[in-house]
């Protein structure tokens, strides 16, 4: 069965982020349970990326998969233009209570790209419909990654994955993001240079600034300082401009507290989520928006409306995955796997030196091999290693990191640091 499988691979699938003329032939999954993934030649694999960072609680989380069996029995898509359903409500209902002050606004879409698509659309309408139709900049930060649609691509054009469409990507300006990792001293002159620059951009013109916070994701786990996102959001609201927070990777316990937006203590415009929104279960994005916001859009004809969705808009099958999702998210017992994950990652990273760029926040890890950007092979050899050790990591060009599902075991994650202590030593 696995040569059928991958014969018909080559033959007929084009892969992700990928290289088909060189890439080797894929391992064909079979099963997945907790943080294992097996193949179909028996191998288990422990997944120390939680499958690109969407599965939060463990492959096959047996709560999760009898809340989307459940519904699929009673209905499984419904036309969100023209009805409401429970799983939707409800899930919004508790998106909100948890994200801070007044962000209680959900529009539903399908992926973590079309989160911000859609986050950029309102806000650049909202300036229409409030009598600024001048504001139309957009600034976004150095390295920073927001998806793969033409807008997402727009605000991540200086990431380095989008040389090939250069030319047809809409005008955002790029400020410096200050990167900072453990024993970093140059971090306030960083944030120093990157807010002047800021400063420099913001006028009466700007209707946006969006950046991931805290960690930069596919960037290569590049952290800031809580601190700067502060002064970052109180000259944004001097500036009157919108300020968004692309949670996709962040969101749902990732850095800590439910969301870095909270762990950073700032109440955004506009939040962008998904990734861990479904426990990893089925594709799903979300833009919250504060209440004050969403009045702009409010009236008696059609043009004032937000004309936007999709298809799959408020799938159900995926708002019942959330809520189940969502439940475990708030049980005590996943605080403490949470903390437990940041204890050993914060004293394993002990071990390395800071040549390393050593640095760890929440549940994510990373170090950096080298200098260099994605598409470097310095960590080639290292992820080979660890697939011989049955273990997955993807490293980002030469930036290695652990970004685990919050079932992992204390053993199973020393183990994968014992393996990379052992690498480097």
């Amino acid at each position: 069965m696995p040569d059928r499988i991958q014969d018909l691979d080559r033959r007929h699938i084009w892969h992700p982020f990928s290289q088909a003329e060189t890439g080797p032939d894929l391992p064909v999954a079979v099963k997945a349970a907790g943080a294992w993934i097996e193949t179909a030649d028996g191998r288990r694999i422990l997944d120390l990326v939680s499958s690109w960072w969407v599965n939060l609680h463990g492959h096959g989380e047996p709560s999760i998969a009898r809340a989307v069996a459940e519904q699929a029995a009673r209905m499984e898509q419904v036309i969100f233009a023209d009805f409401t359903h429970a799983p939707a409500a409800e899930l919004a209902a508790g998106l909100a209570a948890l994200l801070p002050g007044d962000l209680d606004r959900v529009f539903y879409s399908d992926d973590g790209s079309t989160a911000v698509e859609v986050a950029l659309k309102m806000a650049l309408q909202y300036f229409r419909l409030t009598g600024a139709p001048h504001r139309q900049r957009i600034l976004a930060f150095d390295q920073g990654y927001h998806g793969d649609t033409v807008g997402a691509m727009s605000l991540g054009q200086s990431s380095g994955y989008f040389r090939a469409w250069q030319g047809l990507l809409f005008p955002v300006e790029i400020v410096p993001f200050p990167a900072t990792w453990q024993g970093d001293e140059e971090v306030e002159g960083k944030e120093a240079v990157a807010l002047a620059a800021l400063d420099s951009a913001l006028g009466d013109d700007v209707a946006v600034v969006i950046v991931e916070p805290l960690i930069q994701g596919a960037g290569g786990m590049r952290f800031c300082r809580p601190q700067f996102l502060r002064a970052l959001a109180e000259r944004a609201r001097e500036a009157g401009a919108l300020l968004i927070f692309d949670e996709v990777m962040t969101g749902f316990g990732r850095t800590g507290p439910l969301f870095a937006c909270e762990h950073a203590k700032i109440t955004p415009d506009l939040v962008c989520l998904s990734k861990g929104l479904t426990g990893g279960f089925l594709p799903m994005g979300a833009t919250v928006a504060r209440e004050e916001f969403c009045k702009a859009f409010a009236g008696q004809t059609l043009d004032r409306a937000f004309l936007h969705g999709h298809s799959y808009t408020a799938n159900p099958l995926g708002c019942a995955a959330g809520l189940a999702s969502l439940a475990l998210l708030t049980a005590p017992e996943c605080l403490e796997q949470r903390q437990m994950i940041a204890r050993i990652h914060e004293e394993r990273l002990k071990a390395f030196s800071e040549k390393y760029r050593p640095r760890a926040l929440g549940t994510i890890a990373a170090l950096d091999l080298a200098e260099g950007s994605y598409g470097d092979d310095s960590a080639t050899a290292l992820k080979q290693l660890f697939w011989d050790n049955g273990m997955l990591i993807r490293p980002l060009g030469p930036v290695v990191y652990f970004l685990p599902p919050y079932c992992v075991t204390a053993d199973e994650l020393n183990a994968a640091w014992d393996l990379l202590e052992r690498a480097l030593a």
